[in-house]
């Protein structure tokens, strides 16, 4: 692996430290997710960023989508 150095303004450093501590990462592990996020893939294409970003660690969230919509759709009304 090799190393680079960046410099970033001192409260995107923060940012960066605080993010990285509530995902439970170290920082170069969290930049380096970020920057592999913006990069294109082997083979082409990019990683969707969304992805596992609404895990509700639910393993039946498919199988009861309509009953979940019809519980958030009242819920707002």
């Amino acid at each position: 692996m090799k190393r680079t150095t960046v410099k970033v303004p001192d409260d995107v450093d923060r940012a960066m430290r605080d993010e990285a501590q509530r995902r439970e990462m170290t920082l170069s592990e969290w930049a380096r997710e970020a920057i592999e996020a913006h990069l294109p893939r082997q083979g082409g294409g990019r990683r969707l960023l969304a992805t596992g970003a609404g895990s509700s660690g639910r393993s039946d969230v498919a199988e009861r989508a309509n009953e979940i919509l019809a519980v958030e759709l009242s819920a707002t009304r």
